[in-house]
């Protein structure tokens, strides 16, 4: 029996027939034994078909690249912004500022005529009080560095004009009694003016430093048989410390007024806020106290005790120096021996262990405390809480 062979246009159960002329233009056909037909077409074929399936699945890939297309819409639709539009930015808002300066710079220039005209008389007392202590303070270190070579007249002459200044100021404004601040009272002052009550706290502080520098000059003006430039640089340290902790007190009486009328006394919100924020106040300096006393003590135990740095160096030792001081470059007074062994004049090594702990040479730890105001500085701090 011979298979049955067929050509591809015969329609037998085919649903979209090709036509002839298509399906084999120029193709062979070929019969099997197992009744399989199978068609070699030509490459042209090939390729047409290729195209219909290309043609096919072009729709489905233009739709899904279509769909991520929306996605990275969708994701990149608040873009991170680049460095250069931060820089750009910055620097139009600094543009506008600078223009906003220098159109607003006429009406700055006139408010501030205005507020220092009405305020020449604190302004001008400030400006008059911070140059007199620079003046005071620098003149009183130098002296003290001058040691038997400073200038009694000099010391003298200190001594009245903090004195005088002092007198001055309180005669000026001898109607609102600042000198009540001094022993704790409360001045003749309008305590709901916060402006007021600031300056009277900073001249009462100012007043305070002029009176312990008059006690320094005092002491410079003390010979130094009576006195030796050592124990002059103890009675320095004690008298700033105590200056410190007094001025730490004096600003107590007047803040803690102005606190606690704060609002109307007959409003009881207004009571209750001035008597929290009062108690608030006072627990503050209270921790401070403590903070200030610890120090206040190691100054006084310094002050009793005198610590020595040394022994009394020989003169075996001193030649072994050269009897040259390394600190001053003379011939040695009082030479000390330190633990390190090395030789300095006792008081150039006193001012130098003002501001350190150190040998100057070998910078071997000689002393547990930085002795600090034992050259006569008073502190520039301004105590206005």
């Amino acid at each position: 029996m011979q298979p049955h062979c067929s050509h591809p246009h015969s329609t037998r159960g085919s649903a979209d027939p090709s036509p002839p002329s298509q399906a084999m233009p120029s193709g062979e056909s070929s019969c099997h034994p197992s009744g399989d037909v199978h068609v070699q077409l030509s490459s042209a074929g090939g390729e047409s078909r290729e195209n219909a399936s290309w043609r096919r699945w072009r729709p489905g890939s233009q739709s899904h690249s279509h769909g991520q297309g929306h996605i990275e819409e969708g994701g990149s639709a608040d873009p991170a912004p680049e460095p250069e539009e931060h820089s750009s930015s910055s620097l139009s808002e600094l543009r506008f500022l600078l223009q906003w300066l220098h159109s607003s710079l006429p009406y700055v220039l006139i408010l501030g005529v205005k507020v220092i005209v009405q305020h020449i008389v604190g302004i001008s007392l400030g400006i008059g009080l911070l140059t007199t202590y620079m003046y005071a303070n620098k003149s009183i270190v130098n002296q003290v560095f001058l040691k038997e070579r400073c200038s009694k007249l000099l010391c003298a002459w200190l001594l009245v004009y903090l004195t005088g200044s002092s007198l001055l100021l309180y005669y000026t404004f001898h109607s609102q009694s600042l000198y009540y601040s001094l022993i704790f009272l409360n001045p003749a002052v309008d305590f709901k003016n916060f402006w007021e009550v600031l300056w009277t706290v900073g001249v009462t502080d100012f007043i305070l430093k002029f009176l312990f520098m008059g006690f320094k000059c005092f002491i410079l003006l003390v010979p130094s048989f009576m006195m030796s430039f050592k124990s002059k640089g103890y009675w320095y340290m004690l008298l700033e410390e105590l200056c410190q902790y007094y001025r730490m007190f004096v600003p107590i009486p007047v803040w803690f007024r102005y606190l606690t009328g704060y609002g109307e006394l007959d409003s009881v919100l207004g009571w209750t806020l001035g008597t929290l924020l009062a108690l608030s106040y006072l627990i503050l300096k209270l921790l401070s106290f403590f903070g200030q006393w610890r120090n206040f003590r190691q100054v006084l135990r310094i002050f009793c005790t005198r610590p020595h740095y040394g022994v009394t160096a020989s003169k075996r030792q001193c030649s072994e120096s050269d009897d040259i001081c390394s600190i001053c470059h003379a011939e040695f007074q009082k030479p000390i021996l330190l633990i390190c062994q090395h030789t300095f004049c006792e008081e150039c090594i006193s001012l130098w262990f003002n501001r350190e702990k150190t040998c100057p040479l070998c910078r071997t730890v000689i002393s547990d405390h930085v002795n600090k105001w034992k050259d006569g500085a008073t502190s520039m701090y301004l105590q206005i809480f």
